[in-house]
C-alpha cells in the first residue's frame, strides 16, 4: 500500500512539474508577446513630437499668429495618427493650440507646466510621461518634444501627444487572460481587470509618492495595496486564486509586464494522470497474474525438453572447444610468419633509408673531387673531410629507426642548421644555377635538439625544392626563418597538385621518375621533427610553387639567458 501511495505521489509530481514546465514556457511567450505589442504601440509614436516640431507653423502660433491654421493641422494629424490628442504649449506650460480644440474637454486654456514630460522637453529632452489625464481624467501615455523659435535659436514650447493604451486593455479583458503592467513604482497602470488598477505591488516611499502627487500623475487616486502575494517560487495568490507568474520587461522606462497563468489546470493534469496510472498499474496486475499462471504450466512441460536441450549443448560446446583451441594455433603460426614478415619489410626500408641519406653527401664529394682534379685541390679537401665525417655522423645515427628519440639533444642555434645545409647543397645549388634568396634575424633562434638532424631536415626540403624548379626559366628557392622558430623553403615549381602533407610523407612516396628517389627524404624529415616536438607542414603557394613550413619549439631557457 505504501509502494502504490509513493508511486501515486511520484507521478504526481512528475506530470504536474511537466505541466508546470510546460505552462511556463506558454506564460512567457505570451508575456513576451504582449511585452512587445505594448512597446511597439508607443514606439511607434516616438518619432510624432520631432516631426511635428518641425513644422514652422508652431513657432508661427507660439509668436501669436497662424494659431487656426496650427488647430487644423493638429486635428489632422491626431487622426491621421490614431491618437489620443496633439497639443502645443508655450514655455509657461499653456496649451495654445490643441487636436480637440472643439471638444467641451479642451486642452487649450490649461497649463500643464507641473507634468514632467513639459519640464523634459523644455530642458531640450524627450519628454515622456503615463498618467490620468489632468483634464479629461482618461490615462494615456504623453510623448513630448521641444519646438525651437523661428529663427532656431531658443526652445519657444513644447509640442506634446497623448497615446491612448485602452484598446489594450480592453483586449487583454476579452481575451480572457490575467495580465498586469506595472510603472517603475510598481503601480498598476493597465489590467485584464479594472478594479486591479492602480493599485500597487509595493509600498510607495513617502517622498516619492509626494512626487506622485505632484506630477498629478494619478489624479490624487489613494493606490491601495493589490491583494498580490507570494506562495511559492514565480507562484502568486490573487483573490483567492493560485496563479503562476511570468514578467516581461517592456521599454527602457522600468515598466514590466506580468503574465498571471491559472495554476489549479496543472493540478487537474497532475490528478488525472494518477487515476490513469492507477487503472493502467490495474490492469497491468490482472494481466500479470494471468499470465503468471500460464507460465507455470508451460514451465513444467518445458523442463524435460530443457534437460534434452541442455545434453545437446554440452555436445556442441565440447566441439566448439576443439575447434577453438585448433583456431588459436593456426592463428600462432600466422602471427610469428607476420612478423617475420614485417622483420624483413623493415630491413628493406632501412636499407632504403641508409642509400637516401648517404646518396647527397656522396654527390657532394663527388663535386668535390672533380674539382679536385681540376686543379683546386687545396679548396675540396676541407670540405671533402666535412662531408666524410657527415657520412660517418649519418651511419652513426641510424639507431634513429629504434630509438625515435635521437641522443646528443643540445642548445642549436637554427641559423647555424640553415648555414651548414646551405653549404652541403652549394655545389648543387650552383649547378643548377639556382641562388636562394636566405632571411634570418640577426639574433640567434635557440632550440633543443640533434644538430646534424636538424641540419639533415633542413637539406631534403631545400633540395626537393631544387628539385621542383629544375626546368624552370628562372629558377627561385627562398629560406627564411623568423625569430620564433619557423622555417618557410618556398619554389616557384609546379607546387605540390592540392596534396596534403599527410601524403607527401608517407615512405616511398615520390613524383620524381623512377631511379630519382625512393620517397624517403620528407618521412625522414618528418620523423626527426617529431621527436624534437616540431612538425612539418607543405601547402601550394598563393602565387605558384610550394611552401614547406618548418616548425620547432624554441628554447625558452637559453633564449631568456641570451636576451
Amino acid at each position: 500500500m505504501l509502494a502504490a501511495c509513493a508511486v501515486g505521489y511520484l507521478v504526481y509530481a512528475v506530470t504536474y512539474a511537466r505541466a508546470e514546465a510546460t505552462g511556463r514556457a506558454a506564460a512567457e511567450a505570451r508575456a513576451a508577446l504582449f511585452g512587445s505589442t505594448i512597446e511597439n504601440e508607443v514606439r511607434r509614436f516616438a518619432h510624432l513630437p520631432f516631426v511635428l516640431a518641425q513644422d514652422g507653423a508652431l513657432a508661427a502660433a507660439l509668436g501669436g499668429t497662424r494659431l487656426d491654421e496650427v488647430r487644423a493641422r493638429l486635428e489632422g494629424a491626431a487622426a491621421q495618427a490614431g491618437v489620443d490628442a496633439i497639443f502645443l504649449m508655450d514655455r509657461t506650460g499653456l496649451t495654445i493650440a490643441a487636436s480637440n480644440h472643439a471638444s467641451a474637454a479642451t486642452f487649450e486654456g490649461n497649463s500643464y507646466a507641473f507634468r514632467p514630460y513639459f519640464i523634459d522637453a523644455l530642458r531640450g529632452q524627450e519628454g515622456r510621461f503615463y498618467g490620468i489625464g489632468a483634464t479629461t481624467r482618461i490615462p494615456g501615455y504623453f510623448l513630448a518634444g521641444p519646438v525651437t523659435d523661428a529663427g532656431g535659436d531658443g526652445i519657444a514650447g513644447v509640442i506634446a501627444v497623448k497615446v491612448g493604451l485602452g484598446r489594450l486593455e480592453g483586449e487583454w479583458s476579452r481575451s480572457g487572460e490575467t495580465v498586469l503592467l506595472v510603472n517603475a513604482d510598481g503601480v498598476v497602470i493597465l489590467a485584464s481587470d479594472p478594479d486591479w488598477r492602480y493599485a500597487t505591488l509595493d509600498p510607495i516611499p513617502a517622498a516619492r509618492r509626494a512626487e506622485i502627487d505632484a506630477a498629478r500623475q494619478f489624479a490624487g487616486l489613494p493606490l491601495d495595496p493589490l491583494p498580490i502575494s507570494a506562495v511559492a517560487e514565480d507562484q502568486v495568490m490573487l483573490d483567492e486564486a493560485r496563479y503562476l507568474s511570468v514578467e516581461a520587461p517592456v521599454g527602457d522606462a522600468g515598466w514590466r509586464l506580468i503574465y498571471l497563468a491559472r495554476e489549479a489546470p496543472l493540478r487537474g493534469q497532475a490528478w488525472g494522470a494518477v487515476v490513469i496510472a492507477a487503472a493502467l498499474a490495474l490492469a497491468l496486475g490482472v494481466l500479470a497474474l494471468a499470465r503468471r499462471s500460464r507460465r507455470i504450466g508451460a514451465a513444467l512441460a518445458v523442463a524435460q525438453a530443457d534437460r534434452t536441450a541442455l545434453r545437446a549443448a554440452n555436445r556442441r560446446l565440447e566441439t566448439e572447444i576443439e575447434e577453438r583451441r585448433a583456431a588459436e594455433t593456426r592463428l600462432a603460426r600466422a602471427q610469428d610468419e607476420l612478423a617475420r614478415t614485417s622483420r624483413l619489410a623493415a630491413l628493406g626500408k632501412l636499407a632504403a633509408s641508409v642509400t637516401h641519406e648517404l646518396g647527397q653527401p656522396i654527390t657532394a664529394m663527388r663535386t668535390y673531387l672533380t674539382v679536385a682534379e681540376m686543379g683546386d685541390a687545396r679548396a675540396a679537401l676541407p670540405r671533402i673531410g666535412g662531408i666524410l665525417e657527415r657520412m660517418q655522423s649519418i651511419t652513426d645515427q641510424l639507431k634513429f629507426f629504434s630509438r625515435p628519440v635521437p641522443d646528443g639533444m643540445a642548445r642549436v642555434d637554427l641559423r647555424d642548421a640553415v648555414r651548414g645545409a646551405l653549404d652541403l647543397l652549394a655545389p648543387t645549388l650552383a649547378e643548377a644555377r639556382i641562388l636562394p634568396e636566405v632571411s634570418m634575424p640577426e639574433g640567434a633562434v635557440p632550440v633543443r635538439g640533434n644538430a646534424m638532424r636538424l641540419e639533415q631536415v633542413l637539406v631534403n626540403v631545400i633540395r626537393n625544392a631544387a628539385d621542383a624548379v629544375a626546368g624552370q626559366y628562372a629558377p627561385a628557392i627562398s629560406v627564411t626563418l623568423d625569430p620564433g622558430g619557423t622555417i618557410r623553403v618556398a619554389d616557384n615549381g609546379p607546387g605540390l597538385g592540392g596534396q596534403s602533407v599527410e601524403t607527401l610523407v608517407e615512405p616511398f612516396h615520390t613524383t620524381r621518375a623512377s631511379g630519382e628517389g625512393m620517397g624517403l627524404g620528407l618521412a625522414i624529415s618528418a620523423g626527426i621533427l617529431a621527436d624534437h616536438g616540431g612538425r612539418l607542414d607543405a601547402r601550394d603557394g598563393p602565387e605558384g610553387g610550394a611552401v614547406f613550413t618548418i616548425a620547432l619549439p624554441l628554447d625558452v631557457a637559453a633564449r631568456e639567458a641570451a636576451e
